[in-house]
């Protein structure tokens, strides 16, 4: 999957880069650890906050 920088992901694009279920998907944003915002009914998270994630989590394993 490509994405152009600053691009907006959907939750189902997060859950295939993170191969994590819906769940827990939304469990991380609504603990702030996956930072999204919110257009109508529409939940979208850029493609730095899904980096910002990974290397938070790469950290607190170090």
């Amino acid at each position: 999957m490509t994405t152009a920088p600053g691009q907006l992901l959907t939750v189902p694009e997060v859950m295939v880069r993170l191969r994590l279920g819906r769940s827990k998907v939304y469990d991380l944003m609504r603990s702030k650890r996956l930072i999204s915002i919110t257009e109508g009914r529409a939940r979208r998270i850029p493609e730095n906050a899904v980096q910002d994630y990974i290397r938070d989590r790469i950290e607190e394993a170090a």
